[in-house]
């Protein structure tokens, strides 16, 4: 009896071992195929990340080879420029209109779009996808043509005599900053209407079809069944949505530059004329990175408290 104690007792610990070691070889062939990935992120994000930080504590241009350590002197100075508390406050002013526009617009189209009976549905898709996959730059350099004081904007405004005047769309700061919103509205709905149409598929169609039993209309059925069920999706959809606003860059810098007169200069404007730029003079790369850092600071702040919001979605949902 004791010898086959023994015996059963071997097998099992060697089946525990061969299983040890097949769990640490698939860990080790998952980092494999990670690697590569891992190496780029690091080369490519994370170092510089990291001199960004070490160049904020520097007076330094980037230009040349003497650099001198000021510690927080830079942020300091960020405290009384007015120039990086207007692109602050515009970014976050871009984002806070941005945000719930393009959740109503996209979400608009996904819901039009996941109608099984609408018929050139997926040239639809592609359609409004289009925008999403052109270089933002080219974009940009489209439109100041078509919502210049000639273009075809003013041209068919002025026809249809909604205006009596050609409009400076892109030199009027307040019709500025309305025009780039625009813009990026309608350059990025296709990526969130991609979003929404993942949660609107994940809605059971058995769910909606016992509503339509019950005699719920078109109206009913959307507020009080599909809603509710892609709320945490909508979490996940905000959350990206609005760290991706605050990001804007592209788009501003080939329409306005940050102009006219800094009205729609934002953070990442501002850190490329500070950094690279000599509209200021010389260029203050470390100057540059302490703004940068500091925005990126706030930038994640934001991200827990929307990660927040989000796991909250998602936990009344689940109950």
């Amino acid at each position: 009896m004791d010898a086959i104690s023994a015996n059963k007792e071997y097998n099992f610990n060697h089946r525990k071992r061969k299983r040890r070691i097949e769990k640490v070889k698939l860990n080790l062939w998952c980092w494999l195929f990670l690697l590569p990935t891992l190496i780029f992120y690091i080369l490519f994000q994370g170092w510089p990340i990291v001199s960004s930080i070490y160049y904020s504590f520097l007076n330094w241009s980037g230009l040349t080879s003497n650099a001198e350590i000021v510690y927080l002197s830079n942020y300091r100075e960020l405290l009384t420029d007015t120039q990086f508390w207007n692109s602050f406050f515009n970014s976050f002013k871009y984002a806070l209109l941005y945000v719930p526009l393009q959740l109503f617009v996209s979400l608009m189209f996904a819901y039009i779009l996941n109608n099984r009976a609408l018929k050139g549905r997926t040239a639809y898709r592609t359609l409004y996808f289009v925008p999403v996959i052109t270089t933002t730059s080219i974009v940009g350099i489209v439109m100041v043509f078509i919502w210049s004081v000639q273009g075809p904007v003013n041209s068919v405004l002025t026809v249809l005599k909604i205006i009596s005047k050609p409009l400076n769309f892109l030199g009027s700061g307040s019709l500025a900053f309305i025009t780039v919103l625009l813009i990026g509205i309608w350059k990025d709905c296709g990526t969130y209407m991609i979003y929404w149409l993942a949660g609107l598929q994940s809605v059971s169609d058995d769910v909606i079809e016992a509503a339509r039993v019950d005699g719920a209309g078109n109206k009913r059925v959307f507020f009080s069944i599909i809603l509710p069920l892609i709320k945490p999706v909508g979490g996940v959809i905000m959350t990206l949505c609005f760290i991706n606003a605050l990001k804007v860059f592209d788009i501003i810098k080939t329409m306005t530059e940050g102009g006219p007169f800094y009205s729609t200069d934002v953070i990442a404007t501002y850190v490329y004329r500070m950094a690279f730029s000599s509209e200021m003079g010389m260029p203050r790369l470390g100057y540059a990175s302490a703004a940068a850092t500091a925005f990126g600071i706030v930038v994640i702040l934001v991200g827990i408290v929307l990660n927040g919001i989000k796991n909250r979605l998602t936990d009344k949902q689940e109950y």
